[in-house]
């Protein structure tokens, strides 16, 4: 395909931008850098566009040294690289976390005579904003900004505005978004970050009346919008609010995408109404919706929920069929849906297999099988797992502890709740109450004592 372009008589420099362009999108890199050559040896030369090009999809699919190595030959060709190359670097360090490289690429450019553009410095903001820096980050918005001479535009208000809704300062966030309308009419994309950052907060009452100043700006919501806030009454057990909410915006004509489907039978999943997730999931696939694998998790999801193992046999079959690449969610379904129909043995295999397939072994994972073995009265095995597993979290330490006081293991659980408490690891006070409790009743007073003054002990040595 690639040498058929190039012995295209009518080859020049703009469609040869357009075809790098192509390539590099579909990651095709290799085959962007064989067209240019063959474009050269044509005597077609690539200009500041063709390398631009180039250098952006090395940072995207490749990596930044990769891509700062396309400078040097821009330069040795006579091309000299613009603002244009830089920021493309700059959002390739950022978005590696590469404070260092981004601070010296601006340094980089004042010494080749270029400035620094709006976009420049909205990609350092946001860097330092992942990073934590906040202080800078602000720094960079209140008098960088002014030395060098610009204003914040609309994108430069929405780096700052999703920051702080990431962050919980959402009263922040509002704040600064009555500066923005002070200034310019703020887009579509400013009241999502923002109707976004309220559903997070869990603060329906604003969320709505964010929506309804979106309307009055003359916008139309979009998919974005409305499944924010449909998963916003789906989290806070607002189930009839958010069908209601689904069906009023399919009324209206609105199309709703598989996101938005999928928020809906999830909560239907979860509040046991299958039936009416199974209609809303054929619902989507008349709609010309094509299963991919996050349609095919929650058709998983449901039919372990019905207890239909011969139907996830087949759904599993369906998927290895289509070539599809099972995620981490999928396994962590198939695990936890067969621990719930007393598939243990089974769920344990399949734990096993997805080591032997090197697909890594998440916490979430880990401690379904843990929970699930507990459930299943097999502490023991659930006990080798905990002792196999490199990271644990409170739920796991939670889960063995109660499991082990219902075995009457009150030692056991004893000795591993002190060492949550050396850990520094935070455990639910009923556990503790089990355990001293447990001890006391099996008639080891020592023991609870000797328990209860290390606990103390610690709990003074963290504080």
């Amino acid at each position: 395909m690639v040498l058929g372009l190039v012995k295209f008589t009518g080859l020049s420099t703009r469609l040869l931008n357009i075809c790098v362009d192509s390539l590099c999108k579909f990651r095709k890199i290799d085959k962007a850098e064989t067209l240019i050559t063959d474009g050269i040896r044509l005597g077609v030369s690539p200009d500041v566009v063709t390398y631009n090009t180039l250098i952006t999809g090395y940072c995207r699919f490749v990596g930044i040294e990769e891509a700062y190595a396309v400078t040097r030959r821009m330069r040795d060709a006579g091309i000299r690289p613009d603002v244009v190359t830089y920021n493309s670097l700059i959002a390739g360090a950022a978005k590696q976390l590469m404070l260092d490289r981004v601070l010296h690429l601006f340094d980089e450019m004042l010494e080749w005579g270029l400035y620094p553009d709006l976009l420049s410095y909205n990609t350092l903001m946001c860097c330092y904003f992942k990073m934590g820096r906040q202080e800078e980050a602000f720094r960079v918005l209140h008098k960088d900004l002014r030395l060098a001479g610009l204003s914040p535009g609309p994108d430069t208000y929405n780096v700052v505005l999703d920051a702080l809704c990431k962050c919980g300062c959402v009263d922040d966030a509002l704040e600064m978004f009555r500066e923005m309308q002070s200034r310019f009419k703020p887009g579509l994309m400013t009241y999502n970050i923002l109707i976004n950052g309220l559903c997070r907060a869990r603060r329906v009452g604003t969320a709505k009346w964010m929506l309804t100043e979106l309307k009055r700006s003359g916008y139309t919501p979009n998919a974005v919008t409305y499944t924010t806030i449909l998963k916003l009454y789906f989290k806070t057990r607002r189930i009839r609010r958010g069908l209601q909410l689904f069906l009023e915006m399919k009324r209206e004509g609105y199309t709703y995408d598989g996101y938005a489907y999928f928020a809906v039978v999830s909560a239907l999943v979860k509040t046991g109404r299958t039936r009416e997730a199974f209609e809303y999931m054929q619902e989507l696939v008349r709609n010309g919706r094509r299963h991919d694998i996050v349609s095919y998790n929650t058709l998983l999801n449901l039919y372990f929920r019905e207890g239909d193992l011969d139907a996830v046999d087949e759904l599993l079959g369906e998927i290895e069929r289509k070539g599809m690449k099972a995620d981490e969610y999928t396994h962590t379904i198939i695990v936890n849906g067969l621990l719930r129909t007393g598939q243990t043995r089974r769920a344990e295999k399949h734990f096993v297999s997805m080591g032997e397939m090197g697909i890594g072994l998440n916490l979430v994972t880990c401690n379904c099988l843990v929970d699930g073995l507990c459930k299943a009265g097999h502490v023991d095995r659930a006990l080798r797992l905990f002792e196999s597993m490199e990271v644990k979290d409170e739920y796991t330490y939670n889960c063995v502890v109660h499991n082990l006081c219902k075995e009457t293991r009150f030692v056991c659980a004893s000795k591993l709740l002190l060492s949550c408490y050396s850990k520094g690891i935070k455990i639910p006070s009923s556990a503790r109450r089990a355990v001293l409790s447990g001890l006391r009743m099996s008639g080891c007073y020592g023991e609870a004592r000797m328990a209860k003054a290390k606990m103390k002990l610690t709990q003074a040595g963290n504080s």
